[in-house]
C-alpha cells in the first residue's frame, strides 16, 4: 500500500466516507497521526429540541383522571377528548421519532469516527424505537453509547443494563421476582457480551433474577429499581455464587474469557472485512484489553486490517452519508426514505440481532435504490459534477469518491459515459464504492 492508499483505507473504515481534501490532510499528518486523531473521543453532543413529550403529556393526563374522580366514567364526552388525546400524543411521538432520525442523520455526516462508533454500539445493542415508542428514550442510548462507548466496556454494559430503552426493548420491565422474564438476560449474554456457547440455560435463569425489578419511568426518562419486584437471593451464575446487583452482574460479564474475543470479532466485521477475523487477529487485538478506543487502534494497525481494503460491504447508512459528504450537499429531505429503499433506518434496526452485515446488503434492488438516489444526490452538485468534467475523469472520479482504483470492467463502462452527471451517479453505483 502506498502512504495515501494506506490514510485512504482508515478513513474509509472509520468515518462515514472521507473526502478528498480530508486524505490529503492525512497524508501529511501521517497515518498514525491521523489514526490518533480520529480515534480521539469527541465531546458531549447536544441533543434536539424535540418539544414537549408524548409519555409526559400522558403522565400529566393519567394524573389529572385521577383527581377528578370516576364520575366521569360514563361521559361520553370526556371518553371522546381521552380518545383524541391519545391519538394527539401518538402524532407527537410519530413527529419526534422524525424529527430525532433526521437529527441523527445530519449529525453521522458530521461527527466523524466518534459518531460511527455511536453507530456501531446502535447496531451492536440493537434497539428499536418501534416498540420502544419513545424519541427522548432511544436518544438517549445514544448519549449512553457517547459517553462510554469509546472506552472500558465495564461501564458501559453496567449503563446498558439500567438503560431504560434497552429494558423496554427487551421487556426487562415484565420481569419480577413472581413472573421471571429471561429476555434481556438471555440477549445480555448471547448478543450484546458472550456470545453462543460462553453461558448454559442455568446462567439465563440466574441472571433473569439479577435483574428483576427495574421498571421504566417513561416521564422521567429514568429506570429504578423496585425493590418489592426483585428477587434478592443468592445465584449461581457464570461460575460465581452469591449475592449480585447489576454491576456485579455486568462485571462478570466483561471479565469473562469470552467476552472480548466476541468484541472484537463484533469489532473486526463492522470495521475489517465483514467475516470472522483469524483466530490470530483475534488474539492479537484481545490483547489490547477492554478499552474500545485500544482495541480499534489495535485493529487498524493489525498486520492483517491492509489486506482487508476492498472486502467491506458498505452499509446502507454508510453509503448514503459517504455520498453525502463527498458530493459537499446536505443530508436529503428523502434520505429515510432511501435508507428505508435500502433497508436500514437509523433507530429501527429489524431485530435484537441487528442488521444483516456484508454480502446481504447486494442485492439487485438495493442497486436499483442506490442508482436512483445517486442521480437525486448528484443533480444537487454541481460543484462536483463540474470536478469530474475536466482532464482525466475516471482519476477525478476516483480522487472525488476516495475509490483506489476501478477494475477493468467498471472502467470500460465509465470510459464510455459522456454526460459527468450520469458519470458521478454511476461512480456511486460501482462496485468500487459499494465495497470498500
Amino acid at each position: 500500500m502506498t502512504d495515501r492508499t494506506r490514510v485512504s483505507h482508515l478513513l474509509r473504515r472509520l468515518t462515514f466516507g472521507p473526502t478528498a481534501a480530508e486524505v490529503d490532510a492525512a497524508v501529511r499528518a501521517g497515518h498514525d497521526a491521523t489514526l490518533r486523531t480520529l480515534l480521539t473521543p469527541a465531546a458531549p453532543v447536544p441533543g434536539p429540541d424535540l418539544g414537549p413529550t408524548g409519555d409526559k403529556q400522558a403522565g400529566d393526563k393519567q394524573a389529572g383522571d385521577k383527581q377528578a374522580g370516576d364520575k366521569q366514567a360514563g361521559d361520553m364526552q370526556a371518553g371522546d377528548m381521552q380518545a383524541g388525546d391519545k391519538q394527539e400524543a401518538k402524532k407527537q411521538r410519530r413527529d419526534q421519532v422524525t424529527m430525532a432520525t433526521r437529527w441523527w442523520l445530519e449529525r453521522l455526516a458530521t461527527g466523524g469516527a466518534a459518531e460511527k462508533l455511536t453507530f456501531f454500539w446502535h447496531g451492536h445493542w440493537a434497539t428499536s424505537v418501534r416498540k420502544v415508542r419513545s424519541a427522548p428514550l432511544m436518544l438517549g442510548q445514544l448519549a449512553t453509547f457517547r459517553r462510554y462507548g469509546h472506552g472500558d466496556t465495564g461501564p458501559l454494559v453496567r449503563a446498558m443494563l439500567r438503560d431504560p430503552a434497552l429494558i423496554l426493548w427487551l421487556d426487562g420491565q415484565k420481569n419480577t421476582r413472581k413472573a421471571p422474564n429471561e429476555n434481556l438476560a438471555r440477549e445480555l449474554m448471547e448478543l450484546f457480551t458472550l456470545g453462543i456457547g460462553a453461558y448454559r440455560e442455568d446462567d439465563v435463569k440466574a441472571g433473569a433474577r439479577v435483574l428483576t425489578g427495574w421498571q421504566v419511568d417513561r416521564a422521567a426518562g429514568v429506570a429504578r429499581l423496585a425493590p418489592k419486584r426483585h428477587d434478592g437471593r443468592p445465584v449461581t451464575l457464570l461460575g460465581h455464587t452469591g449475592t449480585l446487583d447489576v454491576d456485579g452482574y455486568a462485571d462478570l460479564l466483561v471479565r469473562h474469557p469470552a467476552h472480548l474475543p466476541f468484541l472484537v470479532r463484533r469489532l473486526w466485521i463492522r470495521y475489517g472485512a465483514g467475516t470472522a477475523p483469524s483466530a490470530a487477529a483475534t488474539a492479537r487485538i484481545a490483547a489490547a484489553g477492554r478499552d474500545t478506543t485500544a482495541l480499534l487502534t489495535a485493529l487498524c494497525t493489525d498486520p492483517e486490517f491492509p489486506a482487508t481494503s476492498g472486502t467491506l460491504v458498505k452499509q446502507p447508512v454508510e453509503w448514503l452519508l459517504g455520498a453525502v459528504r463527498q458530493l459537499g450537499v446536505p443530508v436529503p429531505e428523502q434520505a429515510v426514505g432511501v435508507l428505508r429503499g435500502l433497508g436500514q433506518v437509523p433507530l429501527r434496526p429489524p431485530s435484537v440481532g441487528g442488521w444483516p452485515v456484508d454480502r446481504a446488503w447486494l442485492t439487485t434492488s438495493a442497486t436499483v435504490v442506490r442508482l436512483r438516489a445517486a442521480q437525486r444526490l448528484v443533480a444537487a452538485a454541481p460543484a462536483a459534477v463540474e470536478r469530474v468534467a475536466r482532464g482525466d475523469r475516471l482519476e477525478a472520479l476516483a480522487n472525488l469518491l476516495v475509490v483506489d482504483r476501478w477494475s477493468d470492467r467498471t472502467a470500460a463502462v465509465l470510459r464510455d459515459v459522456t454526460d459527468p452527471k450520469r458519470l458521478l451517479a454511476l461512480g456511486l453505483a460501482s462496485p468500487e464504492y459499494t465495497v470498500h
